[in-house]
């Protein structure tokens, strides 16, 4: 390997703590730092055997600039890295920071793109502001979607108008803009895209100056059809990352109950064709097959990891729960700001003890599958909701969007994974 000038590459490369093994965001393949490829840059190197005729060529670098960045078969300095196994393109901070893989599961318009959005949005404020934790897109092409979605609820010109909710974020498909096609040969596979996040410590943060807590966030988000019998397949691997997530959210929508329903309140104006009623713990369980399949489980080994089963939308139901408490479940306390475990883990048993009441098989079936569960309720556009008289749909007016407690399932599940990066904070055990 040359290098075009010797000195100032090392010493840039002396500053940077590479992971001894990298993981692709996309195939779950892992890769030792010097087996990235580069994209490359000049327009003549089109065509990428695994991706496509219309992408640019991957390549293994002979030659370098001063600044350590690779330089194409047409002189082109290139500045974008790809995975050496799918080929699909990666950012630089996967060679430097520890994956953090999160998956969020729930039936079909469960409202996972929505409890996304808002717990994304909101996480870029109230990590920075609170936790002393820096929340940035690792990669804005992966995110774009999501940043589209986040401006469509939050920053929208025409936020005191009532609009439709299918209108502000569309349903997540079984394809499309939030997949990657490669192929392997004769084979072609489909990979979910993920959002990717870097969370580092900053300035307050009682370990403001180790880079070693850094994490690149994962996150996945698969339409509920994934998860039907038959769509796992080695051409369409889109939920395998189940297995290497440090925890896995369900979303699970009381609304579209039938006994659940009957409790809650029926919103003036509703349509009774505006809502879906559906068997939601067959998701779960389908999800547990899968993980405990790819993760070289027996059929009655508990997963160790978390499970969250996140109940949505509470401003049509809160009645049934006697308390929340007030504001979003962390707390400071000697000036280091921590995930209030107790008040979580409180509120967890008042909710199991509402859905044993309700729908005593989506209990089951979590406790069947995890060790560790743990129940949050969340709303993720608020109380603010109306429906439309001529139509009987969903809308809402982007200025009076008040998320409830729709971060807290992501503070648990990274508190538990990189507590040292979020705190927590615990006063008792959790009580049977």
């Amino acid at each position: 390997m040359s290098v075009m000038d010797d000195e100032p590459v090392l010493a840039e490369a002396a500053a940077i703590r590479l992971l001894t093994r990298a993981t692709c965001p996309h195939c779950w393949e892992t890769f030792a730092p010097e087996q990235v490829l580069w994209i490359s840059e000049h327009v003549e190197l089109l065509g990428d055997p695994m991706l496509g005729p219309e992408r640019q060529q991957r390549f293994l670098p002979s030659r370098f600039n001063v600044d350590g960045d690779a330089i194409d078969a047409r002189g082109m300095i290139c500045r974008s890295l790809a995975c050496p196994h799918c080929h699909l393109a990666v950012p630089r901070a996967m060679l430097e920071m520890e994956p953090l893989f999160l998956s969020i599961l729930g039936s079909p318009a469960s409202g996972k793109s929505y409890f996304l959005t808002t717990m994304t949005w909101q996480l870029r404020q109230i990590l920075p502001m609170h936790f002393h934790v820096a929340f940035t897109d690792a990669d804005p092409t992966s995110n774009r979607t999501l940043n589209s979605w986040e401006e469509s609820l939050f920053l929208n010109p025409d936020e005191h108008r009532a609009v439709p909710l299918g209108n502000l974020i569309r349903k997540t498909e079984l394809q499309g803009e939030l997949y990657d096609t490669v192929a392997y040969g004769q084979q072609t596979v489909s990979y979910p895209r993920p959002f990717l996040f870097a969370m580092r410590p900053q300035k307050g943060h009682m370990h403001a100056d180790s880079t070693r807590l850094a994490r690149m966030l994962c996150l996945y988000d698969n339409a509920g059809e994934h998860f039907q019998p038959g769509q796992d397949t080695a051409s369409s691997p889109v939920t395998r990352h189940l297995a290497r997530s440090r925890a896995v959210m369900f979303l699970f929508d009381p609304t579209a109950d039938p006994r659940f329903r009957t409790a809650g309140r029926s919103p003036e104006g509703a349509s009774s064709a505006a809502g879906r009623l559906s068997r939601q713990e067959t998701i779960l369980n389908e999800a547990a097959e899968r993980i405990r399949r790819h993760a070289g489980l027996s059929h009655t080994a508990p997963y160790d990891r978390p499970l969250v089963v996140v109940l949505s939308k509470l401003d049509e139901w809160n009645h049934l729960l006697d308390t929340m408490g007030d504001g979003e479940p962390w707390r400071s306390q000697a000036g280091v700001t921590g995930v209030d475990m107790d008040r979580i883990e409180h509120v967890s048993d008042l909710l199991r003890r509402i859905l044993i009441h309700y729908c005593p098989e989506t209990v089951a079936a979590a406790e069947a599958f995890a060790r560790d569960v743990t129940y949050i309720a969340i709303s993720s556009l608020g109380p603010n909701i109306r429906y439309d008289p001529r139509t009987g749909l969903p809308t809402v007016r982007p200025a009076e969007i008040q998320p409830i407690w729709v971060t807290a399932p992501l503070l648990f599940c990274v508190s538990q994974a990189a507590s040292r990066l979020v705190p927590r904070f615990v006063k008792r055990s959790r009580s049977g």
